[in-house]
C-alpha cells in the first residue's frame, strides 16, 4: 500500500504515535530524523485528504442554494 492509499483516519493515528515517541524520549538521535520526515509525509496526506474533504462539502453545499 502506497502512502497515498492510507487513511486519514490511520494516518492521524500514526501521527500520534510519532507524537507520543517524541514527547516520551524513546528516540535516539539517529531515529529523529527518520521518524520527522514520516511525521512530514502523513502531515501532508492528512491535509490533502482535508482538503479534498472540505472543496467536496463545499460543492455539496453549494447545490444545495
Amino acid at each position: 500500500m502506497s502512502k497515498k492509499e492510507i487513511s486519514y483516519k490511520i494516518a492521524f493515528a500514526r501521527l500520534q504515535e510519532i507524537q507520543n515517541l517524541i514527547e516520551s524520549n524513546q528516540l535516539d538521535v539517529d531515529q529523529l530524523t527518520t521518524i520527522l520526515k514520516e511525521a512530514t509525509d502523513l502531515l501532508k496526506i492528512c491535509k490533502d485528504k482535508l482538503f479534498v474533504v472540505n472543496e467536496e462539502t463545499k460543492k455539496i453545499l453549494e447545490n444545495l442554494q
